[in-house]
């Protein structure tokens, strides 16, 4: 049986979808924006592109994407909302690490979907992200230093690199497009107000 995280502890879900600054936005549109704040770094900027992507997901099968402080639904609202947002079923990645934990994952689901669609790999994203982000445990485990178990797995670091660089891209990119399309739809109503002045 698969733990699924409860609602409340699934942290990428409470993230602000902002997208970084776009001056290429700002130059198809014509006109000043407002100061947007500091740009994303690289983690959130790769967070508000999952969430965008999970939260259209989730829109389009007519579900309410989750955030923080809404009133929950029945049992039922909320495990089919898990469902579609995490996957169900039979967990179909599985790795087992040196500390002697597995760890599992769907390839199904609005998440899933999100991280092929930015890590282009899903599979070898959920390998990869799963030693990097475990490296201390085994470690600690192996009794031996960080840099030992980091020389030990260069190849799933390597990959590590290489998949969350081509994410940080695609994510950079969905934001901006998007806040183009934000940005076009807010000039469309002047625009046509000022087409019924002349």
């Amino acid at each position: 049986m698969t733990h699924r995280p409860r609602p409340w502890a699934r942290p990428f879900l409470a993230l602000t979808v902002l997208g970084p600054p776009s001056l290429a936005g700002l130059l198809v549109t014509g006109c000043a924006a407002p100061d947007p704040g500091p740009a994303l770094s690289p983690d959130d900027t790769v967070k508000a592109a999952t969430q965008l992507l999970t939260d259209r997901c989730l829109t389009a099968q007519g579900l309410t994407p989750p955030r923080p402080g809404r009133r929950p639904g029945t049992q039922a609202q909320e495990e089919h909302l898990s469902d579609a947002l995490f996957g169900a079923g039979h967990t179909e990645l599985s790795l087992r690490l040196p500390t002697g934990y597995s760890v599992r994952a769907h390839t199904d689901g609005c998440l899933a979907s999100a991280q092929r669609a930015l890590y282009g790999d899903q599979r070898r994203w959920f390998e990869v992200s799963t030693v990097v982000n475990n490296l201390k445990p085994e470690a600690a485990y192996r009794k031996t230093s960080l840099a030992a178990v980091r020389a030990g797995h260069r190849t799933e670091v390597a990959d590590w690199q290489r998949l969350r660089e081509h994410a940080l891209n695609r994510a950079r990119a969905l934001l901006t497009h998007q806040k183009q399309q934000k940005q076009q739809k807010q000039q469309q109503p002047i625009q046509q107000q000022e087409k019924e002045t002349q």
